[in-house]
């Protein structure tokens, strides 16, 4: 269709959104090789651990490696710095700073005139600082950018090859390394000049001058990958570190803050030397062990050809509804936001193709761009995969990944469902229809032919819900099971699907009898392995040919591609992204007749999933690696407990206040920063205090989790939906505004699961070990399951539309401001009455009432507001038959 944007576009419009490169030629390939090894790298770690190892026939094992945390995780940052530094430009020269340096240059000339020696020098040195470090068309990588791409490379080197030393100086302090002289006796003479102009490199060892260039090459790509603002947020950390003694211990409020004097040399060894906290800290290690491989399946997935199958599914099954082009934009930003989990890419991808149609259909641009904003930045609340903080929450709470799953579940389902009401409202209200059969597809064709796409996720939720496997292995198992489902897909048509099939069901079933009879596999029982005494259970050599299928499939689809490579694909539909990069690589190879070719293609689908997964990654790497510095600075400097008790004093005792200051420091937080990085802040700052009101742990993680999510369509700084309305073309403050009131809902219900955990499907209180989902036993005791979960679940989603009329102003017929009121009221007390529990609590003890208990008291109110929606909904529908009467007799009447 000729108002949606192409791939190219949508490329163009992400860059400049996140102000990346738009790299060419020699340096574009090195990019997408660092980024290959980066998820290589990381494929390993998920598969086989920290141990780096081969067996080779006829030699055996050769152990390569066996890395330390600390060094895994500093491997992992690395390549992200690297990545980061080629990407993303030092400066465009068109930044505040940039604009006034270039002043002077100008300012020098009107002074002494244009030929003046002076003039001459300023230009000279204007001309050098722009090759040194400008890029303004952002296609150029800088020398600044290799240096410091140098640093980081060789920070890594000696953390690989002096680990001895560092775990040495992890317990005496970096004063006991050697210096750089020591390391490198040839820079003697250059470390004796600086120490003589006042730079005393020989007093410090060289592990702290590479620590603290570490520290700050991390603040530098914080600054490139996520903004200013978040780079100025770690750096006060810091400088709060070193300096934070000089507040007086005695100052009213703030002297709580005090702490005691820190020297550089500790700061640095706690920040670059510390998998606890830092740089390398608990958020880096999550990185490494959950979060990479999670993007990575997103990007295979997406990759694939699942994103456009997803929203093409989307329109099939809502397309022809009332309002149906964006009922099936919230559809897609659902499914995109499984595979995505970042609100601006799934803002971009599915908005690309969902805005225009919602235009066409009679949606102003403003409420097209709003409801794709605020859908898309969904995703990340959405089981299964949800977003990279969900795997901070796992670890942060000690709760299981799956409970973490089913927790969220409720919530995100009541978001959707919110957005979907007032969609409807906003369509029924404009009279906006569906679109014709011609520009949709049929849902069961369209089903048929892409079912496969919804295998691995359903294979996750099984690995992570039902196996109960690490969070890790049921991403690689899921892994491998996306690469061997999509040979088989290249590999099968109509001529070939009879071999193929039957070969592998054939080598599975040779595996499953060599497992029965001799214990081992049918390969190994070939070179002479195990016997007839060491042979299988049936069920139990069944499990294990289970477990080897998605390899069999690979092999055996791999061939058929090898020996079939022009054979027909019918189901095969590859991203578009794949599709270049096939044709990028036949050219380069001289060989176009290569992008005809199914293994050249799957090759591509595989390079090109494990170059944008790392690319992905890497703003979360760098995002996390950052934030990491602000637990690490509270840890070393003693704040935490003295930081818990100014909170609480500033709340008064109260949860709601808290949940209030929370809320409203995750969206001042979230402006322009990753969820990511906001949850790591504020769990650091607040986290304590809020433990510390006896609610469930996890509940309070999602609480600060969803707020979060909700910056991302706050104004003025809501991403997502400026990213939305760059596609809708409409006035991005506006689009801002009407996504966080179409996302109202997502305010609302933190408050109600915090305070009544049933909604999460939580009983217990405490961390994630003390805490559990709900089970059958839970169920079937009706006192608790009916008015602990049953009735605050049905009031939350009865409570959407009640908010829905609210912000739409249409219920039936059109609302009145003083009847949006009573429905906003209405909302409040069916989706989360305990809020106004201590209110209505101290006014009972003023007149001398009896205090109310609290599950009586938000029964109470639940049904007060039901009644009053029910009430404000029957007088809008008695209304709207009145007018529709009317309506009909006067058309009877002309």
């Amino acid at each position: 269709m000729s108002d949606t944007l192409s791939e190219q576009e949508q490329e163009e419009l992400v860059q400049e959104l996140e102000h990346r490169r738009d790299l060419r030629g020699v340096i574009a390939v090195v990019a997408s090789a660092i980024a290959i090894t980066f998820s290589a790298f990381q494929i390993w770690l998920a598969a086989r651990g920290f141990v780096f190892q081969l067996t080779l026939p006829a030699i055996g094992n050769v152990q390569l490696a066996a890395l330390q945390l600390l060094q895994v995780n500093a491997i992992h940052v690395t390549f992200a710095l690297l990545l980061s530094f080629l990407l993303f430009p030092t400066t465009t020269g068109r930044g505040f700073l940039s604009r006034r340096l270039g002043q002077i240059v100008p300012a020098v000339q009107e002074r002494f005139g244009e030929d003046n020696p002076v003039t001459r020098v300023a230009a000279g040195v204007r001309r050098g600082v722009r090759w040194l470090m400008v890029d303004p068309e952002r296609k150029r990588v800088t020398p600044v950018d290799f240096v410091m791409m140098g640093i980081a490379l060789l920070s890594v080197w000696y953390m690989l090859t002096d680990f001895d030393e560092i775990r040495g100086m992890r317990a005496l302090g970096l004063g006991f390394g050697r210096t750089i002289s020591e390391v490198y006796p040839f820079l003697s003479p250059v470390t004796d000049a600086l120490s003589a102009i006042g730079i005393p490199l020989n007093e410090v060892s060289y592990a702290f001058v590479l620590g603290a260039l570490g520290v700050l090459l991390v603040l530098e790509a914080t600054r490139r990958v996520l903004g200013l603002y978040l780079m100025i947020i770690v750096a006060s950390f810091i400088v709060y570190a070193r300096w934070g003694y000089l507040i007086p211990i005695d100052a009213p409020i703030i002297g709580v803050l005090s702490i005691p004097p820190l020297d550089w040399s500790s700061i640095v060894q706690n920040l670059w030397y510390n998998t606890e906290n830092g740089v390398f800290g608990i958020p880096v290690t999550v990185s490494v062990r959950f979060i990479f491989i999670f993007i990575l399946f997103g990007a295979f997935l997406e990759m694939s050809g699942a994103g456009q199958w997803f929203i093409e599914l989307a329109y099939s099954a809502t397309g022809q509804r009332k309002g149906g082009p964006a009922k099936a934009s919230i559809l897609a930003s659902g499914f995109m936001g499984t595979i995505s989990g970042s609100s601006i890419a799934n803002t971009v991808t599915t908005g690309a193709f969902t805005i225009p149609l919602m235009k066409r259909s009679g949606y102003r641009p403003e409420f097209a761009g709003a409801v794709e904003a605020s859908a898309s930045s969904g995703g990340q609340i959405l089981p299964p995969v949800m977003g990279a903080a969900a795997f901070l929450i796992v670890e942060y709470t000690l709760t299981p990944f799956r409970d973490v799953i089913i927790a969220a579940a409720i919530p995100a389902i009541v978001f959707f469902f919110g957005v979907w009401v007032m969609v409807h409202l906003e369509a029924s209200k404009e009279n906006i229809g569906g679109l014709a059969d011609s520009e949709i597809v049929g849902f069961q064709p369209h089903l048929l032919r892409g079912w496969f796409y919804l295998v691995p996720l359903i294979l996750l939720l099984h690995y992570l819900i039902i196996e109960r496997l690490s969070i890790e292995r049921a991403a690689w198992y899921t892994l491998v099971a996306i690469a061997a489902l999509i040979a088989l897909i290249a590999a099968y048509n109509r001529t070939s699907r009879v071999p193929l099939v039957g070969t592998i069901v054939g080598i599975s079933a040779l595996q499953f009898a060599s497992f029965v009879t001799a214990g081992v596999g049918i390969v190994s029982l070939l070179a002479g392995g195990g016997g007839a005494e060491t042979g299988l259970a049936p069920i139990a050599a069944l499990n294990v040919v289970a477990g080897q299928l998605g390899w069999i499939i690979l092999a055996v689809s791999l061939v058929t591609l090898l020996l079939r490579p022009h054979a027909d694909a019918p189901l095969l539909d590859f991203d578009g992204q794949v599709d270049d990069a096939v044709a990028k690589g036949a050219n380069v190879l001289r060989r176009p007749k290569l992008a005809d070719n199914r293994g050249f293609q799957y090759g591509g689908f595989v390079l090109t999933s494990m170059d944008s997964g790392a690319r992905t990654a890497t703003t979360v790497v760098i995002a996390v690696a950052a934030a990491g510095v602000i637990p690490g600075v509270i840890s070393v400097s003693g704040l935490g407990p003295n930081l818990t008790a100014l909170i609480q004093t500033v709340s008064g005792g109260s949860i709601v206040a808290l949940l209030v200051l929370t809320a409203i420091s995750s969206i001042i937080l979230g402006m322009g920063m990753p969820t990511t990085v906001t949850y790591i802040i504020l769990v650091s700052m607040l986290g304590d205090a809020i433990a510390g009101f006896g609610i469930p742990i996890l509940s309070a993680h999602l609480f600060i989790l969803y707020f979060g999510v909700i910056a991302d369509i706050t104004p003025p700084v809501a991403v997502a939906a400026y990213a939305a309305s760059g596609i809708a073309k409409s006035d991005q403050f506006q689009t801002g505004v009407e996504a966080f009131s179409l996302s109202l809902n997502k305010a609302i219900v933190p408050f109600a699961f915090v305070l009544t955990p049933g909604i999460l499907l939580l009983r217990g209180v405490g961390t994630g070990q003390e805490v559990r989902v709900i089970g059958v036993n839970d169920v079937t005791n009706l006192g608790y399951f009916v008015p602990d979960v049953l009735i605050p679940v049905a009031g939350v989603f009865v409570g959407v539309v009640a908010l829905g009329a609210t912000v739409i102003g249409y219920l039936y017929a059109d609302v009145s401001r003083a009847d949006r009121v009573w429905f906003a009221l209405a909302a409040l007390l069916l989706m989360a009455p305990l809020l106004l529990f201590n209110t209505v609590t101290s006014l009972f003890g003023l007149v001398g009432l009896p205090t109310v208990e609290p599950g009586s008291f938000d029964l109470l109110l639940r049904a007060v507001g039901a009644v009053a929606f029910g009430a404000l909904a029957l007088k809008n529908r008695r209304r709207a038959d009145r007018e529709a009467a009317e309506e009909r007799g006067t058309t009877e009447a002309a």
